[in-house]
């Protein structure tokens, strides 16, 4: 397995992360607890969850995944082997979190750092993650453009203060954002500064081969402040994989469960899908380790955020980091991208 740096912390963390947002819906806790198996096994030192999942969001299954990686820490002893990465949901109409409340400020940060330590069965978190902005954005698929809203937000630094605490107290380790947009970090990093406070370590936003958007914007952070991508959908909600194509619902697959797939249903992504499933095949790989190795390759990418439930489908993905794409590869790579770049931000 290949490591690389958390941020500007003396922590190494495996090239691939161990998403889990599946577990509690459609993965038991024994596909969980196997999953967890096997990816220790290959190396993986960092797992991604949420308080959250299971995904997707509902009241019934909210914490369960957290709940799931608790039990097999206490019945591994694996705690102290795991860079663990959980996240604080953000403004929401979720009514079922907190009594309704998810804002960004002292009592729900605060309240939401305990009840996923008492989930994890575990007195601290290594990586803690702000899952959106207070400030309503765009998100998950609501396009490029900035469309402002003037609506009263936490302000970032009164977060931070928050954050700051939970850092002195020791129940957290490192903070990260998630789905932030480059204000939103350089605002972070402008706090934190003037107010001698935690840095971020690292931003958890999708990336992917129809999603590259990051790179505008975002992926100088890493070179100028040390704030590497946490890449999350990695295979766009496996539409990279080609099993969507010509509007296919394959049984068990999420899409199919859930119609949670129309962030990559855009007028024109179904046609780099076909490009690129079509070339991967061309050059004998896997259309899913022809993704993941992509997103593998880019050096602003600290980890990548797969996910799986299946076995084989978990395999396919830690396999991918032994796999170097070629100069040929990049440039068919970015051919296909340049006819149509981003079409499912």
């Amino acid at each position: 397995m290949e490591y690389r740096k958390l941020g500007n912390t003396d922590i190494d963390v495996s090239l691939i992360c161990l998403g889990t947002m599946t577990w509690g819906q459609q993965n038991t806790e024994e596909e969980g607890h196997e999953q967890m198996d096997y990816a220790f096994e290959r190396g993986i030192n960092f797992f991604d969850t949420a308080e959250l999942y299971s995904i997707p969001p509902m009241a019934e299954t909210q914490g369960r995944t957290e709940e799931i990686i608790g039990t097999w820490f206490a019945k591994t002893g694996n705690r102290d082997k795991i860079i663990l990465a959980t996240k604080v949901a953000g403004r929401s109409n979720m009514s079922w979190f907190r009594g309704g409340d998810t804002r960004l400020d002292r009592k729900n940060i605060e309240m939401a750092v305990n009840a996923s330590l008492k989930r994890l069965q575990t007195d601290y978190i290594d990586l803690y993650q702000l899952h959106w902005p207070d400030r309503p954005i765009n998100l998950f698929g609501g396009g490029l453009s900035y469309k402002h809203l003037d609506v009263e937000s936490i302000a970032i630094s009164e977060t931070l203060e928050v954050l700051g605490d939970l850092c002195k107290s020791g129940k957290i380790g490192n903070i990260g954002l998630s789905n932030e947009t480059p204000w939103g970090l350089g605002e972070f990093i402008k706090q934190a500064e003037l107010l001698d406070l935690p840095m971020v370590v690292s931003v958890q936003n999708a990336y992917n081969l129809l999603n590259r958007s990051y790179e505008s914007g975002m992926s100088e952070f890493y070179h100028r402040s040390s704030v590497g991508l946490l890449a999350y959908s990695p295979l766009a909600q496996g539409y990279l994989t080609g099993k969507y194509i010509n509007g296919a619902r394959p049984e068990g697959a999420r899409t199919t469960l859930f119609e949670r797939g129309q962030r990559y249903e855009t007028p024109h992504a179904e046609k780099a899908i076909i490009q690129y499933v079509e070339y991967a095949k061309k050059i004998g790989m896997d259309p899913a380790v022809f993704a993941n190795a992509f997103v593998n390759s880019r050096d602003f990418v600290t980890s990548n955020i797969i996910g799986a439930t299946t076995m084989d489908q978990l395999k396919l993905a830690i396999d991918s980091f032994e796999v170097n794409l070629s100069e040929e590869d990049f440039k068919a790579i970015e051919e296909i991208h340049y006819q149509c770049p981003n079409p499912c931000p």
